[in-house]
């Protein structure tokens, strides 16, 4: 039997709606997390248009832009899948120059993006601001680890259901260090059970939403 498969823009605004009919007053932040492989970053930006397209603000940041020095995130050895987890980004600069400024609204100013890791230099910030009913919505990996869990207004766990996770165009060696720090994230963190909507994005053209776990 063909399983029944929705369209891709039905399940963003299905989820925009439900976002917008939770927190749709105030400043509010969204996180699309998930695994290296699951395109948090299209899907984020596809959530960011459906919640414009109903008339309300929204801003999009990475964590890929919040992290830290390549010496730092090396620590561990390049290769390190527990030096990628726990070394790769700079939560306090995130906290300090994103999530509290736009949570403070008014004319207080933030910046969406920091680091540019390919430079291995600090981005010229761009100071923006926003309407006092506003949504922020960061994508990225490892977005449910204990020191900033607690950022987010509603989180997604953006799920590939196949073993391999890692980026598309990622050498060997990349990719084993990518599945290796989410099998530890999996096991430490539990994400999928911490994420307040799970959605299977292996077909990407047909997300749907899951209910398999509690959350």
């Amino acid at each position: 039997m063909t399983k029944w498969a929705p369209e891709r823009k039905d399940t963003i605004a299905a989820l925009a709606d439900e976002i917008l009919h939770n927190y749709g007053r105030g400043r509010v932040v969204v996180a699309i997390d998930g695994p290296d492989g699951a395109s948090t970053g299209d899907f984020a930006d596809d959530v960011a248009t459906a919640l414009r397209s109903a008339g309300h603000s929204a801003f999009r940041a990475s964590i890929t832009d919040f992290q830290r020095p390549r010496a730092e995130r090396e620590t561990r050895g390049a290769d390190s899948a527990e030096g990628y987890y726990r070394d790769s980004f700079d939560y306090s600069v995130l906290r300090r120059v994103l999530i509290e400024p736009f949570r403070l609204g008014g004319s207080t100013a933030f910046v969406t993006a920091a680091f540019d890791a390919s430079r291995d230099a600090q981005i010229e910030p761009k100071w923006l601001t926003a309407p006092d009913d506003s949504i922020l919505i960061v994508d990225g990996v490892f977005l449910n680890r204990p020191e900033i869990a607690g950022l987010w207004n509603y989180s997604v766990w953006v799920d590939v259901t196949r073993e391999n996770t890692a980026g598309a165009d990622t050498t060997e060696a990349e990719a084993d260090r990518q599945n290796a720090a989410q099998a530890l994230y999996r096991k430490e963190v539990g994400p999928r059970t911490r994420a307040t909507a799970i959605i299977d994005n292996t077909d990407n053209l047909h997300p749907r939403r899951s209910f398999a776990d509690s959350c």
